[in-house]
């Protein structure tokens, strides 16, 4: 069984679509490949911030004051 005219030509056009220079299709991957390569450059901006809030949290004082003893008892 040959496939017909019809079928020929939807296939074709198709791949004209899919593969042409400037189908709507390409145009959208191309977006699509920009927005992932995007949020992967976010992605490892986010690993050096947090790197580098983890060399500032080495560097931090602790200034949490001492308790005092003497409040903490109950004069009864």
């Amino acid at each position: 069984m040959s496939p017909s005219a019809i079928q020929i030509l939807i296939v074709l056009v198709l791949a004209i679509l899919l593969f042409g220079g400037r189908g709507r299709i390409s145009s959208i991957m191309g977006d699509m490949a920009k927005g992932l390569k995007a949020f992967r450059s976010g992605l490892k901006d986010d690993d050096a911030e947090a790197k580098s809030l983890d060399e500032r949290s080495e560097e931090a004082v602790d200034v949490t004051p001492a308790k005092d003893d003497e409040k903490t008892t109950i004069n009864k």
